[in-house]
């Protein structure tokens, strides 16, 4: 793994964060002996769990505007590529931070602190998302998280022995994302009276599941073969993303506060779909989690 890594563990988990985006690359069970990220492979998708700050997916023309000026931000925003200092460790946590900076600036013209907490209790991981707005202005600005669990979790089993169960039966339809990564204006319907999505490759095949205002707040990843999965916590994010690279070993499920740009977007940083806003000196703050 390169660059500095930390590891925090409890009788039940262990998981390591790598400084670079401050990003979870291990989560092991120890009780089932079993690591449940993705590997990383770069033949696939090189990463783990990015996280998307300031901007989730792809802006129109990679280009924004505010007051007038343009901004130019690539896929996902720039935290996942820079490095975090770490601010508190214990034994059962972990925060890393990042500021904005005079080059954060010329691209996203907000001063902020951006905390990243993970958090072990028993057989739960909680990421918290903490951004502080501490300019004299208001800040607009999206987050979320893209962690890649590993499928199959266990040797022996295959891709299509695994399923996505929501806690509540939905009607919701998938958002289809352009070739130039910008969401449709029409949904497809998609899950139709159902909590269960199985998984095979070719869901894939055409970039992300996005889900919009799903009943759900939580949604388990388990197999027909074994009782071994996970269960994830989405709460408090309206946008969900559900992804793999194209006949990769990995499911994401992404929580999402915020969205792409629409493929009839002004471009308007301020009227951006799903774009939060903080007022001067106030946090923000959000969080997922995975359980056993």
């Amino acid at each position: 793994m390169p660059g500095n890594t930390y590891t925090i563990q409890n009788d039940h988990l262990s998981i390591t964060i790598q400084a670079k985006g401050a990003e979870l690359v291990s989560l092991y069970n120890k009780k089932e002996q079993l690591e449940y990220m993705w590997s990383g492979d770069p033949a696939f998708w090189g990463k783990h769990s990015p996280v998307l700050f300031p901007v989730i997916g792809t802006l129109k023309n990679d280009t924004y505007y505010y007051n007038g000026k343009a901004y130019h931000l690539g896929r996902h925003g720039f935290a996942r590529d820079m490095d975090f200092t770490v601010a508190e460790q214990t034994t059962s946590s972990v925060s890393f931070s990042l500021p904005s900076n005079a080059d954060t600036l010329q691209k996203f013209p907000f001063e902020f602190a951006f905390d990243i907490i993970y958090l072990l209790q028993q057989d739960r991981l909680t990421v918290t998302y903490r951004v502080k707005n501490t300019g004299n202005g208001d800040m607009y600005f999206s987050v979320g998280g893209h962690p890649a669990f590993k499928v199959p979790v266990v040797e022996g089993t295959g891709y299509d022995d695994y399923y996505l169960e929501f806690n509540k039966t939905e009607n919701a339809g998938r958002w289809p994302i352009s070739a130039a990564g910008l969401i449709e204006t029409h949904a497809e319907p998609f899950l139709l009276n159902t909590n269960r999505l199985p998984l095979h490759k070719e869901l894939f095949y055409r970039d992300a599941i996005v889900f919009k205002d799903l009943r759900s707040d939580t949604v388990r990843l388990r197999s027909s073969k074994h009782d071994k999965g996970i269960e994830f916590n989405f709460s408090g994010f309206p946008y969900l993303g559900i992804w793999a690279a194209k006949n990769a070993g990995f499911v994401c499920i992404e929580p999402w506060c915020g969205i792409a740009d629409p493929v009839n977007s002004n471009q308007q940083l301020t009227e951006k779909e799903g774009i939060n806003r903080l007022g001067p000196q106030a946090v923000f703050e959000r969080n997922w989690s995975v359980g056993f």
